[in-house]
């Protein structure tokens, strides 16, 4: 079982497990064991994890990259009639320069962080498709392509969906508590696939006058349970150290890096760790980029994933040893992430 604990990310006090997630969905019973052991173990210390051998087809990945990279190259115009529309529905296109990602909860300041530091990145927010009143802005209405593309993305929802289920019936293992515990919680899917594009860029724009760091996107932690994130070749994930440093999360082909959110940190009464990450330039000096005056688009996707917007959270059995050491109210998961996205945008 040494390969299921293989490390991914080793520096500055920062170790990221490198999992075989067969061993948890297909191994024996020890295997599993061992498996759900080894995700509980990383959320509760470094808050990521990456899973080699998932349940989503390579393939599959690929067109989804494939799929997202054609729906970027469309028309400004296009892309604009599927602005999105509220967060509430945390669904539509997004703009680049609309959004930035921060811990901060005061809309006047994220508006002053987003001018100044603006992330360089558009995306496109999918939803459960079928959400009454919370329509998904889909390119179907465009062409054929547009059909296909809908399709696809709908199909690969549901697939992260179910990996999701999986994952968090890991952590349940690893607690100790019923596999299924988190069943209910998983299966509407009130998740968001999110498209990603870091177009290409000047050089230029990275080397500030004012000695702040220009990034793709800035240094946040995620709002909801767990975050499934598929990364292109050209990095620029980075995760912070127990030393306060930023750390290359570096692309394994084939794998998917999973991190634990602020929500789950609250659900299971802070025993598992939501780290700050960021999403800057690789190479991090413009200097050593590669020949011309821009660097080459990057992209990546992310599937948000969260409780079911209508349960409530509080803190998981076996962790806490009394009610008195709870450390925090039960919440709505739906309203938590509405207030977090009103922030935000």
């Amino acid at each position: 079982m040494a390969d299921t604990i293989d490390s991914a990310v080793s520096k500055d006090n920062l170790f990221i497990p490198l999992i075989d997630f067969s061993h948890f969905t297909s191994g024996t019973a020890s295997e599993k064991k061992a498996a759900a052991d080894a995700v509980l173990k990383g959320f509760q210390q470094a808050g990521f994890i990456y899973l080699k051998n998932h349940t989503i087809p390579l393939p599959d990945v690929e067109n989804a990259f494939n799929y997202s990279a054609k729906f970027f190259a469309r028309p400004q115009s296009q892309k604009d009639e599927l602005e999105w529309y509220s967060p509430e529905a945390n669904r539509g296109y997004v703009q680049q320069g609309r959004e930035k990602v921060t811990d901060l909860i005061d809309k006047e300041d994220v508006a002053a962080l987003r001018g100044d530091v603006p992330d360089l990145k558009e995306s496109l927010e999918i939803g459960r498709e079928g959400e009454e009143n919370c329509p998904n802005m889909w390119p179907d209405k465009f062409d054929e392509e547009g059909k296909t593309f809908k399709e696809y993305m709908i199909g690969f929802h549901d697939q992260c969906k179910r990996l999701h289920a999986q994952v968090m019936r890991a952590v349940a293992l690893g607690l100790g508590i019923e596999e299924s515990w988190f069943d209910s919680f998983t299966d509407r899917g009130d998740n968001t696939l999110r498209l990603l594009h870091y177009p290409a860029v000047a050089k230029d724009v990275f080397k500030r006058s004012d000695g702040r760091m220009q990034v793709r996107a800035g240094e946040h932690s995620d709002y909801g349970s767990i975050t499934l994130l598929f990364q292109d070749a050209r990095g620029g994930l980075q995760v912070k150290s127990p030393q306060n440093t930023f750390v290359d999360a570096t692309p394994i082909p084939g794998t998917i890096v999973v991190n634990a959110g602020d929500l789950l940190a609250r659900w299971s009464n802070d025993t598992i760790k939501s780290t700050k990450h960021r999403v800057i330039e690789p190479p991090p000096n413009p200097d050593q980029a590669t020949p011309g005056d821009k660097y080459p688009p990057r992209y990546s996707i992310a599937y948000f994933c969260n409780p079911n917007f209508g349960r409530t959270i509080d803190a998981i059995p076996g962790t806490y040893a009394d009610v008195k050491d709870k450390k925090y109210e039960s919440v709505n998961s739906g309203e938590y992430l509405v207030q977090r996205l009103t922030a935000t945008y």
